[in-house]
C-alpha cells in the first residue's frame, strides 16, 4: 500500500515579495518541525527580513523582555496565493501576540503543549486555506483582520489573501506553509511541497 505522504506533492509559487528567511524547512529534515502532528510533516517556514537579513534589530531588551509584534519589519506584509485555487476556510479573528526573542522565548516554548492540546487552530492561529488541483495549502499565522478573501472564492497565483502576523504558536511574525490531502486537520495526511520546483533549505533568504 502507498503511504499517502508519499504522493506526488504540489509545486507552488512563493506567497510573498521581499526577503524572506527559510527555518523549518523539509528540505534539511522530516519532520520539518519534529513532529507529524496535524499532518505537518513537510511544513515550512519563512521569515520575512530587511536587506541586512534581520528579522528586526536585536537589543538588550530583546534578550530579556518580549516585544510588540509592530517591531518587525515583516509584521503586516502581504501574503500572497501560491496556488489557483479555491478557498475553503478563513480565520482572522486572534489576536497578534508579542514576539519572543532570547530568555523570554525560552519560557513561550514550555507553554506549547498546551497550545497543541488545544488543537490545531490554536497553533496555526488566523489562516486561509487554499483547495488547489493537487491538494490544499494552509498559510498560517497571519494578521488580525487581514484576510482579503472569503471562503468559496476563487483566487490565482499572487492574489494577496492576508498579511503577515503574529498569531497562533508563532516567536515571531512569520509564515506557516503547509500542504495536505483532506480539510480534516485531525485525519488529513501530509502532501510534499516545492516552490518553483525545488525546496529551499534552513538559513536560505529567499528574494522575489
Amino acid at each position: 500500500m502507498t503511504d499517502p505522504t508519499e504522493a506526488a506533492g504540489l509545486d507552488l509559487d512563493f506567497p510573498f515579495t521581499g526577503r524572506w528567511l527559510v527555518q523549518n524547512s523539509p528540505a534539511d529534515r522530516v519532520p520539518s518541525h519534529g513532529t507529524t502532528m496535524f499532518a505537518t510533516s513537510f511544513s515550512i517556514d519563512f521569515v520575512p527580513v530587511d536587506a541586512a537579513g534581520r528579522s528586526a534589530a536585536f537589543t538588550l531588551g530583546s534578550l530579556f523582555r518580549s516585544e510588540p509584534p509592530e517591531n518587525f519589519t515583516g509584521f503586516g506584509r502581504p501574503v500572497l496565493a501560491p496556488t489557483d485555487g479555491t478557498v475553503m476556510t478563513v480565520h482572522d479573528s486572534e489576536l497578534d501576540h508579542r514576539a519572543y526573542r532570547g530568555l523570554p522565548s525560552l519560557g513561550y516554548a514550555l507553554t506549547q503543549h498546551r497550545r497543541a492540546a488545544a488543537g490545531w487552530w490554536a497553533l496555526a492561529g488566523n489562516h486561509v486555506m487554499v483547495r488547489s488541483s493537487g491538494g490544499i495549502v494552509a498559510l498560517c499565522h497571519l494578521q488580525r483582520g487581514s484576510a482579503q478573501v472569503r471562503p468559496g472564492q476563487k483566487v490565482q497565483i499572487g492574489q494577496e489573501i492576508g498579511r503577515c502576523g503574529n498569531s497562533g504558536n508563532s516567536t515571531e511574525p512569520h509564515l506557516h506553509v503547509q500542504a495536505i490531502d483532506s480539510p480534516d486537520i485531525e485525519r488529513a495526511a501530509a502532501r510534499r511541497i516545492s516552490f518553483r520546483g525545488s525546496l529551499p533549505s534552513n538559513g536560505s533568504i529567499i528574494s522575489c
